[in-house]
């Protein structure tokens, strides 16, 4: 069998499947790969530099009167700052890989946090269950 032969098979299989393209791909031409256009990489940057500048403001100016609502306020910020760059910059949405990809990210967040939550809960624990120091120790401790 010739390689014309081939491509001619190949392309009658394809017309009757009702479409020209090779198995594995759907209409959308959606080939795992992420297409982003300059547009999104734009408004990615303006919101990241928001992201930025917002919480820069806040401390510098020190607008807020508590310590603790400013801490909240630049950790929100953060946070929403995380969340533009893995969608704008690292394209990782629910269309990518068929959403595999956000679930991926999805558990690594929740091991994270479940690690870090544990580390603080033990480290708190051990510090409130320690011995306590002696009379001696507590007087020449600085």
């Amino acid at each position: 069998m010739s390689a014309a032969d081939v491509n001619k098979a190949s392309a009658s299989a394809d017309f009757v499947h009702g479409h020209n393209e090779p198995h594995g791909h759907d209409d959308a031409h959606d080939d795992g790969i992420p297409h982003a256009s300059f547009k999104d990489y734009l408004i990615g940057f303006l919101l990241s530099v928001l992201l930025t500048a917002v919480p820069f403001w806040l401390v510098m100016g020190d607008v807020l009167p508590s310590k603790l609502v400013t801490t909240a306020v630049i950790v929100a910020f953060a946070v929403a700052q995380m969340l533009v760059h893995i969608v704008y910059f690292l394209h990782l949405d629910t269309r990518s890989q068929g959403g595999w990809n956000m679930l991926a990210a999805i558990f690594t967040v929740v091991l994270v946090v479940i690690t870090i939550a544990g580390s603080l809960w033990v480290m708190f624990h051990m510090n409130e269950n320690m011995m306590p120091m002696s009379p001696h120790e507590m007087r020449i401790a600085p």
